[in-house]
């Protein structure tokens, strides 16, 4: 673990996009920062960069995601591409609502990505444009869509954009596995979780990705019985 505790990286030398290169050296800075980070990355090794593509199809699936199971947003997303693929705004618009209610989405789902559709057909939401934006300034864009929300945005900048330094404080598992390594009784606030994170900075998303990772393995070491 030596090796781990001697790099020290400033916000200045942070690039504007994590990649598969600098992901160690930001491990590396994340688990001389905080030790129970460090455990995680010792236990468990380094995390995916869970990658997305960018575009509709990916944003609508985080949509879906929304306040439900992964496994049943993957579902869903997985009957829609069997009725429609390619994945478009203009081919999703013209699925009527039995359609999509057949397939699990819900009245809610239905509405905001079918927001999201409209906004991206009548230029009011430019996908593409997000690249040259700031964190504030694309996580602003996107919310603008009624039905997406900071969480939504924020999962689009950290695993589509590989922004370095978001945070999804809203994120269950995330709260889940910063209960579970700081040994808390109850679930930390967004807030407390906020400020837990700030120790993190500027790499946040890492952080992110490594509580992810322990709050996965940990979750099947569990239904192992292990």
């Amino acid at each position: 673990m030596k090796a781990l505790l001697s790099p020290r990286l400033s916000t200045s030398s942070q690039p504007a996009t994590l990649t598969a290169e600098n992901l160690s050296n930001a491990l590396q800075f994340l688990a001389a920062r905080d030790a129970r980070l460090a455990q995680i990355l010792k236990d468990f090794g380094p995390p995916p960069m869970w990658e997305r593509a960018p575009g509709f199809a990916t944003l609508l699936y985080i949509i879906l995601e929304q306040l439900v199971s992964l496994a049943s947003a993957k579902a869903t997303f997985d009957r829609l591409l069997a009725i429609l693929s390619p994945l478009t705004p203009e081919g999703f618009l013209e699925l009527d609502d039995a359609t999509l209610r057949s397939i699990g989405f819900s009245r809610q789902k239905t509405a905001s990505t079918r927001n999201l559709a409209r906004a991206i057909l009548e230029g009011e939401l430019d996908l593409n444009a997000l690249d040259s934006l700031t964190d504030d300034e694309a996580r602003a864009q996107l919310m603008k869509i009624k039905g997406i929300g900071a969480w939504t945005a924020d999962i689009y900048l950290l695993r589509v954009l590989n922004r370095p330094d978001v945070f999804p404080v809203g994120d269950r598992a995330l709260v889940v596995a910063a209960q579970t390594i700081n040994n808390l009784k109850t679930s930390p606030s967004a807030r407390e979780l906020e400020l837990m994170a700030e120790n993190w900075k500027p790499w946040r998303a890492v952080a992110a990705r490594l509580l992810w990772h322990y709050y996965l393995n940990r979750r099947t070491s569990i239904q192992r019985g292990q």
